[in-house]
């Protein structure tokens, strides 16, 4: 009767709520996107780096206008860690915030970052286990939407773990509207996860590092011109990553090897 009062759809209803979110959800991530482009260009204009990320459902006056209401339109900024708080956005207890992981498969963190291509910005999502280090799970994307960032990367780290036990988890990350989008929720909550977010990036420090690794370890020596090669370079700089990179806090072993460790010592107490 509500519908036929306001004379309109259900349909109009649902399509509207999906465009709502979608919207939401790129414009959640613009804060983050724009003060890490900031950390690497001080001086670039917005509408120089609207134009580099080329972001799908918003348009360039839009773009100007939400950075313009967030701080960002000057070189010097306030803070870069500081989260959007749009208007309906979901936000998450920081549930790592007191504990000690002490085991593979406790905690999850999840960050996605840029990577610029001949003029041209694309997508990175890294999750990481947040006790051995390993990266579980990646995707690369020319888009922020959720579809294309932290859900292929979250489907990849469950087929890692080869039907582990995730039950409980905590899925931690930044504010970025993909960690809060209708998907990515109904997915994590499927899979029994629990959402986990911080404030300061500071606080996601682990996935934050394994970003610069990647980025300024492996991609920047690597002769990277098209879409194409850099999801190729993404997957060998994860392999060797994981496998070969020794890690101080994991003593001096790689990823790989600390959970190989961990796993034979657990055998052999049982």
């Amino acid at each position: 009767m509500l519908y036929e009062v306001l004379n309109i759809s259900k349909q109009a209803v649902h399509q509207h709520k999906v465009a709502v979110d979608r919207r939401m959800e790129e414009l959640g991530y613009v804060e983050m996107i724009v003060g890490q482009v900031r950390s690497d260009h001080p001086t670039m204009g917005i509408r120089d780096i609207y134009y580099m990320l080329n972001p799908e459902g918003i348009g360039r006056d839009r773009f100007e206008a939400v950075c313009r209401e967030l701080g960002l339109s000057s070189a010097r900024m306030k803070s870069l860690c500081r989260t959007t708080d749009s208007s309906g956005v979901i936000r998450f207890e920081n549930l790592l915030d007191g504990i000690t992981i002490l085991r593979i498969n406790q905690v999850w963190q999840s960050d996605i970052t840029y990577f610029e291509v001949m003029g041209r910005f694309y997508y990175i999502t890294f999750i990481i286990d947040a006790f051995s280090r390993v990266i579980v799970g990646h995707s690369v994307s020319q888009r922020l939407f959720t579809e294309d960032t932290v859900i292929p990367a979250l489907k990849m780290a469950v087929r890692f773990r080869k039907g582990a036990s995730l039950d409980g988890l905590i899925f931690h990350s930044d504010g970025g509207g993909q960690y809060y989008s209708r998907k990515f929720l109904e997915l994590t909550r499927k899979l029994h996860f629990r959402n986990s977010m911080c404030i300061y990036s500071w606080e996601n420090g682990k996935a934050e590092r394994v970003n610069g690794v990647i980025k300024n370890n492996y991609l920047i020596y690597r002769n990277i011109s098209t879409y194409e090669r850099l999801v190729k370079e993404v997957d060998r700089a994860v392999t060797l990553y994981n496998n070969e990179k020794p890690h101080i806090k994991l003593n001096r072993m790689s990823p790989t090897q600390f959970e190989k460790k961990y796993y034979l010592c657990n055998q052999c107490n049982q």
